[in-house]
């Protein structure tokens, strides 16, 4: 089995695992999380364009994980937390690792944020370095061994 067919594998059990998950997360924090994460790795590069902001708000959408949730809320959360990376990365990124350090005090709610991540990252069939990066430094604003999600 190739990678590309493992990665494509792996993320579709993450995101099984993830619907029951997240229907006990309904709760504002882990929506700020999310859409933190979502909109942190769609940035993972230093910038966000609009064919990335387009994709991750469309996977908002459509995801069955996050249809617990007002999806427009989610999307507006999602593009101001996108505007603040687009205003100035380095603050933006900051603020929102704040947003998803409030997750650490739920560990179940943390790692769920991660596979979020993960499966956001995975989307497209490409999960390079940049996103590996920010996941891990996602991670560690969570205090998670990036190494449970194999990065």
């Amino acid at each position: 089995m190739g990678f590309l067919s493992k990665l494509k594998e792996s993320a579709m059990e993450l995101q099984s695992q993830l619907v029951t998950q997240v229907k006990q997360y309904k709760n504002q924090n882990f929506a700020d999380g999310t859409m933190a994460v979502c909109a942190l790795v769609a940035a993972a590069d230093g910038t966000i364009d609009t064919t990335e902001r387009k994709k991750t708000a469309a996977f908002i959408s459509s995801n069955d994980t996050l249809a617990v949730f007002d999806v427009s809320q989610l999307q507006q959360t999602f593009n101001t937390y996108c505007d603040k990376l687009v205003r100035d990365f380095d603050f933006g990124k900051v603020d929102l690792l704040q947003v998803v350090s409030k997750l650490k005090k739920t560990p179940p709610q943390a790692r769920a944020a991660v596979q979020v991540a993960v499966i956001i990252a995975g989307a497209d069939g490409d999960f390079d370095n940049d996103e590996k990066n920010i996941i891990r430094e996602i991670c560690r604003s969570l205090d998670i061994d990036p190494k449970e999600f194999d990065l």
